[in-house]
């Protein structure tokens, strides 16, 4: 009976030492991934000549296959089950780092949008009907062993630009009660046949830096002539079966759950599916690298310790 505790003791060793194998084992495999990653630079062509990147000095591009690596197997995602075109990382930011953040750009061909309901949507009416459906949705994340979601409101009002034919809007999230809130910084770029979702992860503490740094990326981002809002040709090009609301309502439904279940618009049946970046990172990636490097190099300081959603630091 005395040696009980000894038991329990060395029971609780084993599993602490279990765990950081397993965490040491997956910050080597982070590094692997993120050190294999095709980056590029310039002016990058989206689709089939569908749309063009003009990146600055300032940013750099992954394309699909390595945008999935990241959002699947560096940020632990799901996979979707919509393609992702490519990623816009800031230049000196890594996929892993603590506090980085990153732009997912992805594409919808539904159709051509119509713009006419833009002075008629209650953006509140919506932001409701949205913290619903997360709130319903929790129970599948749950299931799927995935943290709750709370929809906090708005982080930016919606707003569209009739010039650039661009919506914009931003959601704070609450992923699992943490104490930093994730940010998602939405905007769509209406094309001839289809949409252009740019969508920015972050945390809600970077707020101010992305709506500083979205106008610069989201000019960046274009379509090309013949898939432009403008060269839409009436009888001929097909109409998507929703419009502007429909955008706003879909995107932050799919996006905040992250789950295989697909929440439908009740418009024509059509289902419109937006992928948001929900990264998975955590004290074990970074003290394995602090340990790593720590005889050659120095670090900054890697930030909270503790397992963290949306790119590290965030959730």
């Amino acid at each position: 009976m005395r040696l009980k505790p000894f038991f329990v003791w060395l029971g609780l060793v084993w599993v602490c030492q279990s765990s950081f194998s397993q965490e040491a084992s997956r910050a080597q495999q982070i590094e692997k991934i993120e050190a294999e990653l095709k980056w590029t630079t310039g002016r990058v062509v989206l689709g089939n000549n569908l749309a063009e990147v003009n990146l600055t000095s300032s940013y750099r591009y992954l394309g699909s296959e390595d945008a999935r690596k990241v959002i699947v197997d560096i940020w632990g995602n799901p996979p979707s089950r919509r393609d992702t075109l490519g990623m816009i990382f800031p230049a000196d930011v890594e996929p892993a780092q603590p506090g980085g953040w990153a732009v997912v750009l992805t594409y919808k061909e539904d159709g051509y949008v119509k713009d006419d309901d833009a002075a008629k949507i209650n953006y509140d009416d919506l932001l409701k009907q949205m913290q619903e459906a997360v709130e319903r949705e929790n129970q599948t994340r749950v299931k799927q062993n995935f943290s709750k979601v709370e929809l906090v409101g708005w982080a930016a009002s919606p707003r569209y630009d009739q010039q650039s034919h661009k919506l914009y809007w931003a959601k704070e999230f609450d992923f699992g009660g943490g104490s930093v809130h994730t940010l998602n910084y939405d905007v769509r770029v209406l094309g001839r046949k289809g949409v252009l979702a740019v969508n920015a992860v972050a945390s809600m503490s970077q707020l101010t830096e992305i709506q500083e740094r979205m106008p610069e990326i989201i000019s960046m981002v274009n379509f090309l002539p013949g898939s432009r809002y403008a060269d839409y040709q009436q009888g001929n090009d097909k109409v998507a079966a929703y419009g502007l609301a429909a955008l706003v309502l879909g995107g932050v439904a799919a996006k905040a759950g992250l789950f295989k279940g697909l929440i439908a618009l009740i418009l024509a049946g059509k289902k419109f599916i937006i992928l948001a970046a929900i990264a998975v990172g955590g004290f074990f990636v970074r003290f394995f690298r602090k340990f790593k490097k720590s005889k050659t190099e120095s670090l900054t300081d890697p930030g909270p310790s503790g397992p963290l959603l949306g790119p590290p630091n965030q959730g």
